[in-house]
């Protein structure tokens, strides 16, 4: 081949061969880009799958079904409270009221709601659990009856039917009322109508009920054209108890005490939210009610109407307890005879605020 020809060749092979490693040049960018656009993906979705399963994962029993009152803790879930707190929390259902407590004792789950007294007749029983905060302050379960019947004041139940459910404690605070009111306890007829406290008043079978709730039962009542009464135990010898309080045990407290005091910080917002927005709040609640018990909205309307004065105390914050509200209460018991002196208060409870 003559090399006037190879030469007339050159600058085509030359352009092939930029043409050649041009293309080479841009699959490898190519390539890369799109690794790393895949790589970024990846590694966003694990570190997403990293956070969540880093949260430290708490579970946490109600006393009943949701309402009202546990607004505050759907309330911290929605709006990431809880998450920003690293927690990941698991609400549940009890399936029998009386078994949240040893659940927590057994180390079941990590908290429970329950009620100041039942920690201490807990605590006599040797179940190993305590309060580490109060959310509801004051009682909720009153004396009920007709407002026009012939109930104006405990002693007046002398000789009439008093329905009760199944609870030896309301039997106390009903005694405890008849007696600091002047009368007589063992005049009153007491029956154990269960869960049936509604129907007993309402159809006239007792004149008046202890251990109805003043935001559920009273409402209900009152809806249905029933006119009632509320009598609050406090008024008549019984301490002014902590209605409800989150419970864990002694075990747990133990081991996971950050976690659950990032539970409370937790919690305290989300019931500052509540407070500040309470129309909100319920919204967020009804879409979390259980199917087998919906929430009628204006009911829970005014159960919440009614519970954030008593849940919200000026100068504590929300959760914070008292010694002398637990002595108070631990002395009654005593005195009514439902747990043995030797059930001490300090065993009861913990603030964990702050600590």
């Amino acid at each position: 081949m003559n090399k006037k020809y190879i030469y007339s060749l050159l600058p085509l092979l030359l352009v092939a061969l930029f043409l050649i490693v041009s293309g080479c040049s841009k699959t490898g960018t190519n390539t890369p880009a799109t690794d790393s656009a895949s790589n970024t993906k990846d590694t966003e979705s694990s570190a997403t799958e990293t956070s969540v399963d880093s949260k430290d994962k708490l579970s946490i029993m109600l006393d009943w079904y949701p309402n009202a009152v546990h607004s505050f803790i759907y309330v911290a879930q929605e709006k990431g409270y809880f998450a920003d707190q690293g927690l990941d929390i698991d609400v549940q259902m009890p399936a029998d009221t009386n078994d949240s407590l040893k659940l927590v004792a057994a180390g079941k789950i990590d908290l429970a709601l329950s009620y100041q007294p039942q920690i201490l007749l807990a605590r006599g029983e040797n179940i190993p659990v305590r309060s580490i905060a109060a959310v509801v302050r004051h009682p909720l379960v009153h004396l009920l009856t007709e407002a026009d019947g012939k109930v104006k004041s405990p002693k007046d139940l002398e000789g009439l039917t008093v329905g009760y459910s199944s609870i030896p404690l309301y039997e106390a605070m009903v005694r405890t009322m008849i007696s600091q009111d002047g009368g007589n306890p063992d005049k009153m007829n007491l029956v154990d109508v269960g869960f049936d406290l509604i129907p007993s008043l309402a159809s006239g079978q007792a004149d008046a009920i202890m251990g109805g709730f003043i935001n559920h039962e009273q409402l209900i009542l009152e809806k249905e054209g029933h006119a009632m009464k509320s009598i609050s135990p406090v008024d008549y010898g019984v301490p002014d108890y902590y209605e409800l309080v989150l419970t864990a045990s002694d075990a747990g407290i133990e081991v996971k005490k950050d976690q659950l005091t990032r539970f409370i910080l937790a919690m305290q917002e989300g019931q500052k939210y509540v407070t500040e927005h309470p129309e909100d709040a319920l919204n967020i609640l009804l879409a979390h009610e259980n199917e087998t018990s919906p929430l009628d909205p204006e009911i829970e309307t005014k159960s919440l109407n009614i519970l954030l004065p008593l849940m919200n105390e000026k100068g504590q914050p929300f959760g914070g307890q008292d010694a002398s509200s637990w002595e108070n209460v631990r002395a009654w018991l005593v005195q009514s005879e439902l747990i043995p002196d030797s059930v001490k208060t300090e065993d009861a409870y913990i603030n964990l605020q702050g600590e």
